[in-house]
């Protein structure tokens, strides 16, 4: 199946934490700008739930004045700065190695209020999320390590 938001106020955001609210046993992020407080609160609760998450984040976010890495970092997420390549301009949630996350949609409330973006929540093509897997694990391999500021 296949969901699609548009933004402004399109409801993306919210579709993003009732995916992160069902998750299961995994969760792993990349995200070029991640400021959104909803889905940074709805991640750090999943991991208070005992799921699994990983986050690699563009080199912006090291800087970004209200970004969401120095919170995920503090809550014991390992979080990933990917600085090997001009912008990092991934937006991808995989749930549950299941439900795929994706499109122009930025993790920000700018994105959700302001922005004219759009979101796809994908479930079901497990070729896809694998090839998404990969993607993600390619980057978190050349990527630092974040413990936050």
């Amino acid at each position: 199946t296949m969901d699609v938001y548009f933004s402004p106020r399109g409801g993306a955001t919210q579709a993003i934490v009732t995916e992160i609210n069902k998750a299961k046993f995994e969760i792993l992020v990349q995200a070029y700008s991640f400021t959104s407080t909803p889905i940074a609160k709805a991640i750090v609760e999943a991991k208070k739930r005992g799921i699994r998450i990983e986050a690699v984040l563009d080199k912006s976010q090291r800087s970004e004045k209200y970004s969401s890495a120095d919170f995920i970092a503090h809550a014991s997420i390992p979080t990933y700065i990917d600085d090997k390549h001009a912008i990092a301009h991934n937006k991808i949630i995989i749930i549950d190695k299941q439900v795929l996350i994706t499109g122009s949609f930025n993790f920000t409330k700018s994105a959700e209020e302001r922005n004219a973006e759009n979101l796809l929540v994908i479930k079901g093509n497990k070729p896809l999320v694998e090839r998404y897997i990969q993607n993600f694990m390619a980057h978190k391999g050349h990527s630092e390590s974040y413990s936050g500021r």
